[in-house]
């Protein structure tokens, strides 16, 4: 993934919880409840981060399915600005996106526009 991650991670909520801790006035420490929301905040953001890992597992799955299921049918697609047509010999999985091999082309799964 080519783009910066602007979220705020597990890793990093957590530098600011022990850096809070560590330069909190004595005699004015953090109050419990404070304290107990920004752990709670701690782990909503770690459950988030799993949610969308398994998102993730779940999108290639779908993807995986999808190209099992075109191998041997007869798909259209666009590619160079023209349409084009191939049968589905097998599939392959490049950084995160099926590639089908219809017809010794390469083709996106998300440039088909019919299948036969």
């Amino acid at each position: 993934m080519s783009s910066v991650n602007n979220q705020l991670g597990q890793d990093q909520f957590l530098q600011l919880l022990v850096t809070q801790l560590r330069s909190q006035d004595p005699l004015d420490p953090i109050k419990d409840q404070e304290f107990i929301a920004q752990l709670a905040q701690l782990s909503t953001v770690d459950q988030i981060e799993q949610l969308n890992a398994s998102f993730g597992d779940l999108l290639t799955l779908t993807q995986l399915t999808q190209g099992t299921n075109l191998i041997g049918r007869t798909v259209s697609y666009q590619q160079n600005g023209a349409t084009q047509e191939g049968t589905v010999a097998g599939f392959n999985l490049v950084n995160g996106r099926v590639n089908l091999l219809a017809d010794g082309n390469s083709v996106l799964l998300d440039d088909i526009i019919s299948v036969t």
